[in-house]
């Protein structure tokens, strides 16, 4: 019995440890209406082994979300998701419409950039239908934001009531939020200063005020064309990053249905007779002489030209061997001829050397100090040497001796 009691009891541990492990994350979203969920990196953090477990302290890893639609390798078409460092929060959020009315099953894999650990949670969404009329829309556009920092809902609340001081009441909710780079906006560069810009779009079901009917007079549209000061601006900001551009904000006015467009004339099907069908004639002829003789005639007239060029210069200008001798200097004509009859002597002598006594220059040299006879050494230029050591007088030194 108590063998059937642990094995009880270590089952119940484990189904309950894996139904903890496999809970699943639920969340609603209403159509026409924000979403946003927050992946933080603390709630993931218990789920990894601590670097300093042993210390008593949590080591802040850097980890890197990656989120998909189950059994979709990417996110449903009205979803998306940011994070612009592993050191950040990432973010998923969205504006569902009427065709996005359902469950949507959200596969989230965290990865631990440090040891390389992945682990995975699921977050499900069920998109309701709407809850609340706005028929009155308007969209600002905050320059000196980026949409990581828009997202958290302490920023959203800041932005609300600047916005509810324009509007002249409370009763406002977020529709959308878009980054500007969604919108063909430019990347910045990556300095200080520099944004990419965020728009924000807030409906009520309380007409607009005073101040915000001033973006749809034609006198606020001359103002923003010519660029100069805003004489209307109405905006007001605590914070100055969160300052909306006055003149890059639009009203959407819903309140007033738009006609359907009208439904289109069914014909009888059959087309009407337009006659006999008539070719178009044949293009005229066309005289291409003058073609081929700019692209071919004058280029091989050129080339030509230069080859006779070429070669008059090539050999026509030439010194010639007469020519060369003449301002050549007698002496120097003279020692020329004098090393070449001195190379054919050589060349005679290495032919014939039977009957031709053998020069000094390759006779045995002989070692006076140590008494060893050794075979002469020549340079790398083997004709002028011999020459050179032939005109000169032997040494008795170096003859061997008897």
């Amino acid at each position: 019995m108590a063998v059937r009691g642990s094995w009880a009891l270590t089952l119940t541990v484990s189904v309950v440890s894996l139904l903890v492990v496999q809970a699943d994350i639920m969340g609603y979203a209403s159509v026409g209406q924000l979403f946003v969920y927050e992946l933080q990196r603390e709630t993931f953090q218990h789920e990894f082994e601590p670097f300093h477990k042993l210390y008593g302290k949590v080591h802040n890893d850097p980890m890197v979300f990656k989120c998909n639609r189950q059994l979709f390798p990417d996110l449903p078409r009205w979803l998306r998701f940011t994070q612009r460092h592993p050191y950040d929060n990432g973010f998923l959020y969205g504006t569902p419409l009427q065709e996005d009315l359902g469950k949507n099953i959200i596969e989230i894999f965290v990865t631990n950039k440090r040891s390389y650990e992945t682990f995975k949670e699921r977050l499900v969404i069920n998109v309701g239908p709407v809850v609340k009329l706005m028929p009155y829309q308007a969209e600002f556009f905050i320059e000196l934001r980026e949409i990581e920092k828009v997202l958290p809902s302490e920023v959203q609340e800041e932005i609300k009531q600047d916005i509810q001081l324009i509007w002249d009441t409370e009763r406002l909710d977020y529709v959308n939020i878009t980054s500007a780079l969604d919108r063909g906006g430019r990347v910045p560069l990556p300095l200080a200063g520099h944004f990419e810009g965020v728009y924000v779009k807030l409906g009520s079901d309380q007409p607009y005020s005073k101040c915000l009917r001033r973006l749809q007079t034609t006198a606020h549209q001359r103002e923003c064309e010519a660029g100069g000061k805003i004489s209307g601006d109405c905006s007001k900001c605590i914070i100055p990053a969160n300052c909306i551009t006055w003149c890059k904000s639009t009203l959407i006015d819903l309140s007033r249905p738009v006609p359907p467009p009208p439904a289109p004339t069914v014909g009888s099907g059959i087309l009407a007779w337009g006659g006999e069908f008539n070719p178009p004639d044949s293009p005229p002829e066309r005289d291409f002489i003058p073609d081929y003789i700019i692209t071919v005639i004058i280029p091989f007239a050129l080339a030509l030209i230069l080859c006779l060029i070429l070669a008059y210069v090539m050999c026509c200008r030439r010194e010639g061997v007469q020519k060369r001798d003449t301002m050549t200097p007698e002496i120097q004509l003279y020692h020329h001829h004098t090393i070449h009859g001195n190379t054919s002597e050589l060349r005679t002598m290495a032919d014939g050397r039977s009957g031709v006594p053998q020069p000094l220059s390759t006779l045995p040299m002989f070692n006076a100090r140590t008494g060893e006879t050794a075979p002469p050494q020549y340079p790398s230029d083997s004709v002028h040497i011999p020459l050179i050591m032939a005109q000169q007088e032997p040494n008795v030194d170096t003859l061997p001796r008897k």
